[in-house]
């Protein structure tokens, strides 16, 4: 497992459930495999179930640096990756969420739930209101965002959006996501 930091990280947000589809965990484990063979560190929230611990896995697996992050309250719930590079537990799901945005250079969303989806809003809301300028890229994986993209045609077109509706990238493979994050 490599010890040396990154110069570069993203932050994946995903569920601690694996999903219907096989294609949500070989897309998850396919990442955490590239993020590491690429030299690019993972901070997740922290979790072994799941696509969480799918992505953490792969990288382990490949040598990669990974950062795990998640609140006391869930290190039961979420079963806590105790093998990863780094294991930070937070006093609430708010700490949490500054810890990985300060951490990462970059935000990756996979396929999850409300949890997921409250991640990436509230990192698109900081966008919109200039706290971070980093990438944030949803991977659409087999479809699984397309009713949400249409949805948010349908906001931007009532103009609630206010221009920013571009500020969510979307990819649909790994080597693209991270291309739009920045640090392929």
């Amino acid at each position: 497992m490599s010890q040396a930091v990154p110069a570069k990280s993203v932050a994946v947000f995903c569920a601690s459930a694996s999903g219907s589809d096989p294609a949500y965990r070989a897309v998850a484990e396919e990442l955490g495999r590239t993020l590491a063979t690429r030299g690019i560190g993972l901070v997740y929230g922290g979790g072994k179930t799941g696509l969480m611990g799918a992505v953490a896995d792969a990288a382990l697996a490949t040598g990669g640096h990974v950062v795990g992050v998640i609140p006391h309250v869930l290190v039961d719930l979420e079963v806590a990756h105790h093998a990863v590079t780094e294991l930070h537990v937070t006093e609430t799901m708010h700490t949490r969420k500054a810890l990985m945005a300060e951490r990462a250079d970059a935000f990756l969303v996979l396929p999850g739930g409300y949890g997921t989806f409250e991640e990436m809003f509230e990192v698109l809301a900081w966008q919109t209101l200039k706290i971070h300028s980093k990438p944030v890229v949803l991977l659409n994986v087999a479809g699984f965002y397309d009713t949400l993209l249409t949805f948010l045609d349908v906001c931007d077109r009532a103009g609630m959006l206010r221009g920013n509706r571009g500020i969510l990238l979307v990819a649909t493979t790994v080597d693209e996501a991270l291309r739009l994050c920045g640090v392929a």
